[in-house]
Parts: C-alpha cells; structure tokens; sequence
C-alpha cells in the first residue's frame, strides 16, 4: 500500500469522537504529569516528609489512579463516554486545585483535624476519581470510532498525543517551578482540564459501532464486570505485567530523588523527564509501522525486556547523561509494548464491554505503583542512606523487569495469545 493510500486511510477511518477524546486526553496528560513530576520531591523537600514517606504518598497518587480504572470504566459503559468525560474533567479540575492548596489557609481547619499524612493520602485519592473514568473512555472510544483497517495505526495516535501530554507536563512544571511557587503547577494542571470540560461539552458526540451492544442497567454492568475478574487467564496476565510497572514507575518514583541527591543536586529533574516523552512522540508511529506484523503480546514481551535492560546503564555509571540515556532506552520499550498491549486487550473485549475491559487494561500500571513507591522509597533509603551504595537500588529493578519479561515468555508459551491474537487481527482486516 502507498503512502497516498495509507493517508487517505487514516483521513477517513477515523470518526470525529476520535479526535475529540483524543486531544482531551493528551490535556489530561499535561495536566497529571505535570503534578506527577513535582510531587515526590514537593513532598519531601517542601512538606518535609522522609525518602519512604515521600515515595509511598507520591505511589499512592499513581496507585489510586489507575486501580480505579477498573471501575471507572464499567461506570463508563453505564453512564456512556460522552457523560462519563464531561464528570471526570469537572473532578480532576477541583482534585488538582486541591493538591495544590494543600498549605493554603482555607484547608488549615481540616489540616489541623487530621494527622497530615492521612490528610495528604486523601487528597492524592480526589485526582484518581476523575482519570479512572477519563482513561477507559478514550481507549473506548478510540476502539469504537476507529475503522477496523486502522484501529492498530489509532492506538499508536493515541500513545502519540498520550506523550505529548506527557511530554508537556514535565516542560509546563519546570517552567512554573522556575517562575513562581511549586503549587502553581496544581493550579496550572486544574485549568488545562477545566477547558476539557467544555471542550467535551461543546464537540464530542457518543460514539457506536454498527452492533454496538449498550449497556442499559446496573445488573448488567455488574455481570460484565463479574465477567472479567472470573476470566483466571486474562487476571493472570494482568498480574505478571504489573511487574514492568513497578519497575518502570521508579523513573518518577525515586529517579528525581537519586540524581538529586547522588548524582548533582543541581539538575532539573522536571525537565529530565520530558526524554521518555519526547522519543516516543516521535518514534511511536514509525516503530509501529515497522513492528505490524509481530505479533501483539511478544511485542509485548520484548518491549518489557528492553525496558528492564535500561537501568543497568546507571550502575554502570551513573551520571546525569546516563540518567537520560536510561529513560530512553526505557522508553524504547514502552514504544514497542504499549500500543500493542492497549490493542491485544481491546481484541479480547466483547460488543459493549469495551470500558470494562480496557479499564482493566489500566490496573497493571495501578499496581506498580502501589508496590514500585514504598518499595522504590524503602530501597533508596536502604542502599542510599545506610549502605551508602546508591547503585545497588537499581540491581533490584533490572530483576524485576527481567523476571517480569521471563514469565510473560512462559505464559506465551503454555496459552498461545500470540497465535490467539494475531488470528483475531487477520479476522479483522480479511
């Protein structure tokens, strides 16, 4: 097929929802990780938490996020796409004012009735409540408004935009940072999702699907969602790939903190974490295209190998140049496994369950981050603060990545999902 020809295919095989809740999405990004590139250090440098304290808050604001995502996208397939943004933007606009008012006098009545910790823990639950229902609904409609002979190129659209939000975040909170008070970044982080509000109001219409099974009462959305947690091999896989996760969340997680405090102190962190980013805006499409035909879950596979791989670059010499060549490569792997992940679990959901399914396709990343930010703190600690062995922390992520990456080798080969899922994708295009 020509070039002329694939465009025209993409022109045309994309409905108007498609855009809309894609472009919305990628002003969610900017708005999450711009809070989520301040917040590890904002706890511990301006809130005066400990290294494990720090970590665990700033996985819980990850974990609350997307374990949420599995119930937000069966409250997606009941309320519709269309309502379910318009809700979720409206709460992420007060949660992240909220987190960045948390020294402001008005909050004092409730800082002073709660221990601030069990205060802080909650206030990093409120941005969850809007991001569970956001993510399931643009993968869903991503699913839905897409023909089938580009849905995999729409997947690989939506990683793009994903990361130039995410790309964006980091850049937005470094400038702010610069420029005024670090809490202006949650300001910030409000307003860009304030106008998605609207934005969602004004110009996205519900999406179907010729067939399209709508779920129409409560009962049902409960048997869908019965219907995925009993499914023992879709619940294992989830399981496994939590572990890429819990690795690679350190990046966010105890990256900022290590080379602020072992490698040179005067590094903008923010700003560092824009290369993972920035390389998969521009290679997420060409990869894609270059790896069409290889099966979805050993791309799957391989991605999460590169990425545990990466970090073996900072024991061999950590330094601010191998701490951006680290998130490169790290990003390599993700460029390789996550459109096909996003595509293998939306081939696995039935007519009307896309938001269930693809919900679930978010609760791996909710995981490693429940497990990756106490476990990230409490080794940072352990091999920074008392063995004075900094580089031996990322020993232990490299293990879980490539043991992450062994066992989805070995599920590949006792349950075929390679087979499984390249079939349905010939099914598709035939």
């Amino acid at each position: 097929m020509s070039f002329s020809q694939r465009l025209h295919e993409i022109r045309v095989g994309f409905d108007r929802p498609f855009w809309v809740a894609n472009v919305s999405e990628l002003f969610e990004r900017l708005s999450y990780y711009a809070a989520f590139a301040v917040i590890v250090r904002y706890l511990h440098e301006n809130l005066k938490f400990s290294t494990t304290e720090a970590g665990t808050l700033a996985g819980q604001f990850g974990t609350w996020v997307w374990v949420l995502a599995i119930f937000g996208g069966t409250v997606a397939d009941r309320l519709g796409f269309r309502r379910a943004l318009s809700l979720a933007y409206l709460i992420l606009t007060a949660a992240y004012f909220t987190m960045g008012s948390l020294g402001a006098n008005w909050l004092a009545p409730v800082r002073n009735a709660l221990p601030l910790t069990a205060f802080v823990t909650i206030v990093m639950i409120l941005p969850a409540l809007g991001v569970a229902m956001v993510k399931p609904c643009v993968v869903g409609t991503t699913a839905r408004a897409s023909q089938e002979n580009v849905r995999s190129i729409g997947y690989s659209i939506y990683y793009t935009l994903v990361n130039i939000g995410g790309a964006a975040g980091p850049l937005t909170a470094s400038w702010v940072q610069g420029q005024m008070r670090v809490e202006n970044v949650f300001r910030v982080a409000a307003l860009s999702v304030f106008v998605m509000f609207f934005a969602v109001l004004l110009l996205f219409k519900e999406p179907k699907r010729p067939g399209e099974v709508q779920v129409t009462s409560v009962g049902q959305t409960i048997r869908n969602f019965g219907t995925v947690v009993s499914n023992p091999k879709f619940m294992l896989f989830i399981a496994i790939f939590s572990g890429y996760w819990i690795a690679y969340w350190q990046e966010f997680l105890s990256l900022p903190i290590y080379v602020h405090d072992y490698v040179n102190p005067n590094t903008d962190t923010a700003r560092m974490l824009t290369t993972g980013p920035i390389l998969v805006i521009a290679l997420t499409v060409a990869i894609g295209v270059m790896l069409r035909k290889v099966p979805a879950f050993r791309a799957i596979t391989l991605g999460t190998l590169v990425s545990a791989l990466a970090w073996v670059l900072l024991i061999i010499h950590p330094s601010v140049l191998t701490a951006y060549l680290t998130l490169a490569v790290v990003a390599l792997g993700e460029i390789i496994l996550s459109p096909r992940y996003y595509e293998y679990v939306s081939l696995l959901a039935p007519s009307g369950q896309q938001g269930t399914y693809m919900g679930f396709a978010f609760l791996p990343i909710g995981i490693g981050a429940f497990i990756g930010g106490p476990l990230g703190g409490a080794l940072l600690h352990h091999f920074g603060e008392v063995q004075h062995r900094p580089t031996l922390f990322w020993w232990a992520f490299t293990g879980i990545g490539v043991l992450t990456a062994v066992l989805l080798w070995i599920y590949d080969r006792i349950f075929k999902p390679s087979e499984a899922a390249a079939g349905a994708s010939s099914a598709e295009t035939a």
